[in-house]
């Protein structure tokens, strides 16, 4: 089973944003990462802004021809700007305004309330949901619970200090959501040497990629870097049972 390639823009515009000038453009970014063969772009719309702007996921889902991922808080607003924008899928992340990035999946039990407010809002409007946990059997079972079509396990703790029983834990997880009818994506952390032993477990089916792209883009070219990601996922791919 191939596993879908989703480039996440973020940090082109962090660049962008940091001169506070309209270049480098995220939209011409995930233009260039479908040239080459990116399955889908990813964008995260925070609270705050630091990076993706609004007018961003208006003009993504203005040209992206593959599919446009979401990520975002399960707050009003930003449901209000889903149902406006209406993307292939939105992600639900945890957001705190002091982090430098997502920490830790989604408190699924927890903001229960909020995620079923916003799973309403995308059926309404035939969008796919889709949750970022920790591979864990609670959350995970939690999330089926739901009935979202989909899970995005965090890689976070694996990729930060790799280990055999982390990895042994994300195949644990993916296989229970397998197991549980839900489409089983991952991401966070990845790079194109780690990603390997994620990309071979079986029950994965997407991975989602941002920092790491961009990182490898200073040296190597954006449709290079998407590319070398694309090999590396491959090699993962052969080794599976």
């Amino acid at each position: 089973m191939p596993i879908r390639l989703h480039i996440n823009i973020d940090h082109i515009a962090t660049i962008r944003n940091a001169r506070d000038m309209s270049y480098p453009d995220p939209v011409y970014a995930a233009q260039l990462c479908e040239q080459v063969g990116a399955d889908g772009i990813t964008c995260h719309l925070r609270e705050d802004r630091r990076h993706i702007r609004d007018a961003d996921v208006r003009r993504l889902r203005e040209v992206v021809t593959t599919l446009l991922n979401l990520e975002m808080a399960a707050t009003d607003e930003m449901i209000d700007i889903a149902a406006a924008v209406r993307p292939e899928v939105i992600t639900l992340v945890p957001e705190r305004r002091e982090e430098q990035t997502t920490e830790g999946g989604l408190d699924v039990v927890g903001q229960r309330a909020a995620i079923e407010k916003t799973q309403r809002m995308a059926e309404r409007h035939g969008i796919k949901m889709s949750l970022f946990i920790a591979a864990d059997e609670e959350a995970i079972k939690a999330s089926a619970d739901l009935g979202v079509a989909q899970i995005e396990l965090h890689t976070g703790d694996y990729c930060h200090a790799p280990s055999e029983a982390e990895l042994e834990r994300l195949k644990r997880g993916a296989k229970l959501a397998h197991g549980l009818g839900l489409e089983v994506a991952a991401g966070h952390g990845l790079t194109r040497h780690n990603v390997i032993p994620v990309a071979a477990i079986a029950e994965i089916e997407e991975l989602n990629i941002g920092h790491a792209v961009v990182a490898d883009a200073m040296f190597m070219g954006l449709g290079e870097a998407v590319c070398s990601f694309r090999d590396a996922i491959e090699r993962g791919l052969a080794l599976r049972d």
